[in-house]
């Protein structure tokens, strides 16, 4: 029969999560190749963040220069509707 007593008596084993590594410990690190290629990818994203961030700004400065010519269009037609306005003040309207 088992009682809580012969329950309590036994040692529990105590398991170990991961058994102990027996060979050479320098190859499981990722090693010089390891650290070449992260950092490698490191560069090469911060290499594009750069890139996007320049293209990101041509970009508004394209848009803005747009915006500014189309005013400067807008200003110019309007002085010359006045120009020409202001011309045909002066001379009669033909009858039709």
């Amino acid at each position: 029969m088992f009682t809580p007593e012969m329950f309590l008596a036994e040692a529990a084993p105590s398991p170990t999560p991961f058994p102990d590594y027996t060979g050479d410990p320098t190859l499981i690190t990722p090693g010089v190749w390891g650290f070449l290629i992260i950092l490698a990818v490191a560069v090469v994203t911060i290499l594009l963040i750069i890139d996007m961030n320049r293209r990101i700004r041509r970009s508004r400065y394209r848009e803005e220069v747009r915006i500014k010519l189309e005013e400067e269009q807008a200003e110019a037609a309007a002085a010359a509707t006045a120009a020409a306005r202001k011309a045909n003040r002066g001379k009669p309207k033909p009858k039709s």
